[in-house]
This record gives structure tokens, sequence and C-alpha cells, in this order.
């Protein structure tokens, strides 16, 4: 749904800025229907015809839970960040029991979008909490981590990000059946997390010396899937070190799909002195229609490099 990705319209800044207002003529179809053709239009970056198709969904039901979260969706991918916010809130009062993670989640990245960690931090505490009462700590974890990383991106590395990764950590070792691959696998996260808090600090030493860790721990986990990651680690860290062709060498074998990597190789290449190569990458990021934290740290930076 809305963490697909989508990467079918090149926006240019000024065809972003001259994205059609104007409303599409009624489609036929249930309420539902209308949703989901609003849905496919946002991910193809036509965010303003499927807000129309989402209000005329709205007219039809007022108290449609998808309409109203999809409409929030648009409008932060905008950048029209307090009303996609009216929306959140109704979603977060409508969703069913199944959803209201999902619905507390998209208010908490619409806060990253603005770099408000404190603002998110009141969402995600609500899915951290649903998650440890039912004894889901790798759920609860996971959310943990996600505010974590949403802080660090936000500008808090020292004390709020480092308190919910521990946080996060923690979490994760309460599960009693872990296998030492799943230990292994939470410690690389663990490190991970700690490398990256070090680098934003400025402490490239230590920073290292946790990026060592976190290669131990990855071996030792022997998960293919988490070895992507471990570029963006590198890539990461050396872009916050000032090592730029190291940054940029790094983040090139990391996923091509995730937008803060995106961004980072675009500030890496305008650092280097290559603004054209920047751009291109700033564009990149803004093909990207999806909602949610990675996109959120990468999609303003992009469209203000861009001037859009």
């Amino acid at each position: 749904m809305n963490q697909m990705l989508c990467a079918l319209l090149l926006l240019t800044p000024l065809s972003f800025a001259q994205q059609s207002p104007q409303a599409p003529p009624p489609a036929p179809g249930s309420p539902a229907d209308l949703v989901k053709q609003g849905e496919k239009l946002s991910h193809d970056g036509k965010q303003d015809e499927a807000l129309a198709l989402y209000r005329q969904a709205l007219d039809k039901s007022p108290n449609l839970y998808e309409a109203h979260l999809e409409s929030g969706i648009a409008l932060d991918l905008k950048g029209d960040y307090v009303p996609a916010r009216e929306h959140f809130t109704k979603a977060i009062e409508l969703a069913p029991a199944e959803s209201k993670a999902q619905a507390l989640r998209s208010m908490a990245f619409s806060y990253a979008f603005e770099g408000n960690g404190a603002k998110a931090e009141a969402y995600e505490a609500q899915v951290f909490n649903a998650s440890l009462a039912k004894d889901d700590w790798v759920a609860a974890a996971g959310t943990c981590n996600e505010l974590a990383r949403i802080y660090l991106e936000s500008g808090n590395p020292a004390r709020l990000a480092d308190k919910w990764y521990k946080i996060g950590y923690d979490t994760a070792m309460r599960k009693s059946d872990l296998t030492d691959a799943d230990k292994n696998l939470w410690l690389f996260r663990w490190e991970n997390a700690q490398a990256r808090t070090a680098a934003r600090r400025g402490q490239a030493a230590e920073a290292q010396q946790h990026v060592a860790a976190a290669k131990a721990a990855l071996d030792k986990a022997n998960n293919p899937d988490q070895a992507r990651f471990y570029p963006y680690l590198t890539g990461y860290v050396a872009f916050y070190a000032g090592d730029y062709k190291t940054a940029i060498a790094d983040l090139q074998k990391a996923d091509q799909h995730d937008p803060l990597i995106l961004v980072l190789l675009g500030q890496a290449y305008e650092k280097s002195g290559d603004a054209a190569q920047a751009k291109d990458y700033y564009r990149k990021v803004l093909e990207i229609n999806i909602h949610n934290p990675t996109n959120a740290f990468a999609r303003p930076v992009a469209k203000q490099k861009l001037g859009g």
C-alpha cells in the first residue's frame, strides 16, 4: 500500500512545482475503489489528482479510514503537513484495531518530515506500548529503532537517539527463544546504531570501532538478507567523517531504492564539487512517492536542494 515504491514519473523541480491542481472528472466506483485509484496516482507522483479522488470518496463516505489515511500521505508528499495531520488525526480515530498502529506510525512519519522527533515520539510510543502489552518484543524493539532513527536524522544523536536504540536492543533481548543467529542480528543492529550516532556526534574513531563490531556480529548472524545494510553503514559513517569519496563508493553498493541513501549520495557529490551528479540524485529522491521515515528524511532535503 503506502509502503510500495513506484518510480515511473521523472519529476524535475519545475514540473514538481507546476503539478496540475485540477481535479479529474468524477471516477466510477465505490469510495473504496476511488481510494485505490487515488493510491495509484499518488504512487505515480500525481498527488493533486489523488487528493481529488480522495475528496470524492470522503464526500460519499466521510468516515472512511483509508481515505483519510491516504489523504494524509498525499499531503505529506506535497509538503502540506498541517492538513495532512488533520487527516491522520481522523484516521487514528477511525482506524480498526488491526490498523491502529499503521495510523499512529503515519502520524509519526508526518512529524519526521519536519524533523520533529518529540512530536513523533508521542505516536511511536503508543505503538511501542501496545506491542509491549502483547509481549511482542520484536515489534516493540522495531518501533524503538524507528523512533531512534527519527531522532537521529532530526539532529538528536547524543541523547534521544541513543536512548531509544538502547531500549530497542534491550527489548529485543527479552524474547526468550532467540537463537544465536537472532541475537547476533540484533547485536548487528545495535552496533550499527551506535556507529551512526557516534558519526553524527563527530566521533569518527568510536564510530569505526562500532562498524567493526557490527561486521563481526553480521558475520556470526549468517544472514545474507542483512548484508545489504553494511555498505549503507560504512557509507554513512564515511559521509559524516567528511570522507566523501569513500561515502560515494560505499553508498553506491547500498540499496539504490532507499531515498535516504540517494540523498546522502547527492550530498556527497555536492560536497565533492559535482553539482550535476548531486542534482541527478536529488531528482531520483523526488521520483519516490512512499510514506516512510527514510523518505521523510530525504524528500524535504531534495526539494530544498532543487529549489522546489
